[in-house]
């Protein structure tokens, strides 16, 4: 075994699928291709599969990833699944532990909980949700509610059913001060991206310095996530990144996340130099490549961090592309 596999085989990996929609095509089918990737990534081994929670994004269709990741469990027989994540401050948290109660009792040994602390992306949605900002301030307090209806220790009376009793691990996803949340509950930490690294360094050597054992994690579990892109060629890799690069820049510059164009589609547009500028900016600092490169820089992320887990959230409007990269990025994990 050479000196990068010795490094990427022992780490697992995971894929998160925020079901993207693509222009010129329903938002229903995202959410059906979803649950088709979790099959196709469940066959080429990898850990878990992940779902996300958007509200009133036109270029997002996973708005319930409790709903969605029972359709993918459903669909698939052994790949873990779960959510990457449920925004705690938009929900009740005896809600979130009955839903994954159900989850558990349907699949069980399957599911997982991965918990996040914002709230709805603009004023609108927050007061269609019924919160504001301010309610992220509380994440600390809705996770140890949320936790106590699994170890039934609500002081309400009320028992969670069929949650109560049930180990459903929970997973933090953070940067910052969530990444403090995480470690002083003793939870795994999901911290992203790789396009910051710094960032991303910092915040994974505050966990481990201030993490404490809990019934959920005795030791700490760093799960690092964000794009990766491999292909036959660099250009290639880079063609898949192009949609969301776009997308993001506009976003930046209009106000609405719109859906995935083709990338060929994007490489004709003529862009301000605003966008132009968001555009290259959405471009850099993913591990993007062949299969040489990607692995090379894989070997140095995960020397850097020593984390435990990669979860790759990569986005584009070519699906074929999307399965052929997750396909050599599984080829890489297991050579």
């Amino acid at each position: 075994m050479n000196a990068t596999a010795a490094t990427v085989a022992p780490t697992r990996f995971s894929v998160l699928d925020r079901s993207r929609t693509r222009e010129g095509h329903a938002p229903g089918e995202a959410l059906r291709d979803t649950v088709a990737l979790a099959r196709e990534v469940e066959a080429l081994g990898y850990h878990r599969f992940w779902v996300s929670e958007h509200h009133g994004v036109p270029g997002v269709a996973g708005s319930a990833p409790t709903v969605l990741a029972a359709a993918v469990a459903a669909a698939t027989r052994s790949i873990r699944v779960g959510t990457g994540g449920v925004m705690l401050p938009n929900h009740r948290p005896l809600v979130v532990a009955e839903q994954f109660g159900v989850l558990e009792s349907l699949y069980p040994g399957r599911i997982d909980m991965g918990l996040g602390r914002s709230v709805g992306f603009t004023d609108g949605v927050r007061r269609a949700l019924g919160r504001d900002k301010g309610d992220a301030e509380d994440f600390a307090g809705q996770l140890g509610e949320l936790l106590g209806w699994f170890e039934g220790t609500s002081p309400t009376g009320v028992r969670a059913r069929p949650a109560e009793g049930l180990r459903v691990p929970p997973f933090v996803l953070a940067m910052g001060e969530g990444a403090d949340i995480a470690a002083r509950a003793g939870l795994p930490l999901v911290i992203g991206d790789l396009r910051g690294r710094e960032r991303m360094r910092r915040g994974i050597d505050r966990y481990r310095d201030r993490f404490r054992p809990s019934p959920w994690a005795t030791e700490p579990y760093v799960v690092i996530s964000g794009t990766v892109a491999v292909a036959d060629t660099p250009e290639a890799a880079r063609r898949i990144l192009v949609p969301e690069a776009w997308s993001m820049a506009y976003s930046r510059t209009h106000g609405s996340f719109p859906p995935l164009p083709p990338a060929e589609t994007v490489e004709t547009r003529t862009m301000t130099a605003k966008e132009r500028g968001f555009y290259e900016s959405g471009l850099a600092g993913h591990i993007a490549g062949t299969e040489d490169q990607v692995a090379h820089e894989l070997e140095t992320v995960l020397k850097e961090t020593a984390a435990d887990e990669v979860l790759v959230t990569t986005s584009t409007y070519d699906r074929t592309a999307l399965l052929d990269s997750y396909r050599r990025l599984a080829g890489i994990v297991s050579s």
